[in-house]
């Protein structure tokens, strides 16, 4: 990296342009063996982040190392995962040239600069679970293609930005609007790849928890997180969180392009779930996330000292919140509550914690589960669909005192 390159990184939040590099890393480290067939990955620092697991430098797909978890409930700036989908990632953002477009069947088309968003909108800020829809695809048997995340594909921030609502409403939505469709500043090598863009229903985009997000726990969004703005929509898995978001279109049809109609579908079966050999089922795009626990602090294959054990993890879901979590030493045939942590809001992580005492040295299983406000439990059926989505079974760790 040249010393201008240096100086421009180290000035880059100062004079308010960010900057990331869109097809390597500027510093290698060692290697990580996630818990899966072949599971080693590089590890590296990008721009703006720490050392994380690398899936893919081109586009960028890091994974967050699992024990960042442990921590505080919201996943700091630098630890949290990067999923891109197109190789075309901007170097830069020019805050002085950005506009981001409100367009397509309003009133009144809009352009907006992020000084514009700061300065003539309300904020609002809502803590949230940014999950990738293929978190945890390594762990589906049989295999499925797709990136082999472990179950680092997610994070939790706190999200300051504007509502959707309030930016459709200043421009006018037409009567006949059945979807707003959102497109970034992402791009395509090949002229034949087609531009990533999603799109939710008129009638949900105007929900007030959708926000168009310019901060990301107290700070602008790092480059490779979307900067200068994204697509929040809380509880929804993290393809409808359009980064480096720059195009908002009302729609007068159901959107059809490749990324709603092709990519990012489930099966429309109970439970969204096949099996391996099934074919000619219906099929829904991916929508909201599942409820979801995780042990942090302990890890499978781990040796522990005898005497008085805290457990502590994370628990999650689409936004009805978490009502209770369980603790199981013995694979699940009893199950001890839990004590949460506190609440940060419907969306967000819920850490809790459980003081288990072994009743003696040897093999344990542990395993955790997590009830919702609704009733909604996490099972041990596990989910299978060749696109390698909606892992939310029972996880369980394998731990010898």
């Amino acid at each position: 990296m040249t010393q201008s390159r240096r100086r421009f990184l180290a000035s880059a939040a100062a004079t308010g342009t960010l900057v990331a590099s869109g097809s390597a890393a500027i510093a290698a480290g060692g290697f990580v063996d996630l818990p899966m067939t072949n599971g080693r990955r590089p590890l590296a620092k990008f721009p703006q982040k720490r050392e994380l697991i690398v899936q893919s430098t081109r586009p960028p797909i890091l994974e967050t190392p699992f024990n960042v978890f442990d921590g505080s409930e919201l996943t700091p700036n630098d630890a949290f995962y990067v999923r891109w989908h197109l190789a075309g990632v901007p170097d830069t953002v020019d805050l002085g040239t950005f506009r981001l477009n409100v367009g397509g069947l309003v009133t009144m088309p809009l352009t907006f600069t992020v000084d514009q968003l700061r300065r003539d909108f309300p904020a609002t800020e809502v803590v949230a679970v940014n999950q990738c829809s293929g978190n945890s695809r390594g762990f589906f048997a049989p295999r499925v293609a797709g990136g082999e995340w472990a179950n680092g594909g997610m994070g939790n921030a706190r999200w300051r930005g504007v509502r959707l609502k309030d930016l459709l409403t200043k421009a006018g939505v037409g009567a006949n609007a059945k979807q707003v469709r959102f497109t970034g500043l992402d791009h395509g090598i090949l002229p034949a790849t087609p531009q990533f863009m999603k799109a939710l229903d008129i009638n949900f985009a105007t929900n007030p928890d959708i926000i168009v997000a310019y901060d990301m726990n107290g700070a602008p969004l790092p480059l490779l997180n979307g900067f200068p703005v994204r697509l929040i929509v809380p509880g929804w898995f993290a393809t409808y969180w359009v980064k480096m978001l720059a195009n908002i279109e009302v729609i007068d049809h159901v959107d059809d392009n490749f990324w709603m109609k092709t990519a990012y579908r489930i099966p429309d079966t109970p439970g969204n779930t096949v099996t391996p050999d099934q074919t000619g089922y219906p099929t829904i795009p991916i929508n909201t996330l599942r409820v979801r626990s995780f042990v942090t602090n302990f890890a499978d294959g781990d040796k522990l000292p005898a005497g008085v054990q805290t457990v502590r993890g994370i628990a999650f879901d689409s936004g009805r919140g978490i009502k209770t979590v369980e603790l199981s030493s013995d694979g699940g045939a009893t199950w001890m509550p839990a004590i949460l942590g506190r609440d940060l809001g419907p969306y967000s992580f819920r850490k809790w914690q459980i003081a288990w005492t072994p009743p003696g040295a040897g093999p344990y299983t542990l395993a955790c589960r997590a009830t919702t406000n609704s009733g909604e439990t996490q099972t041990n059926v596990p989910v299978w669909n060749p696109s390698g989505y909606l892992r939310s079974n029972i996880e369980t760790y394998k731990v010898t005192v």
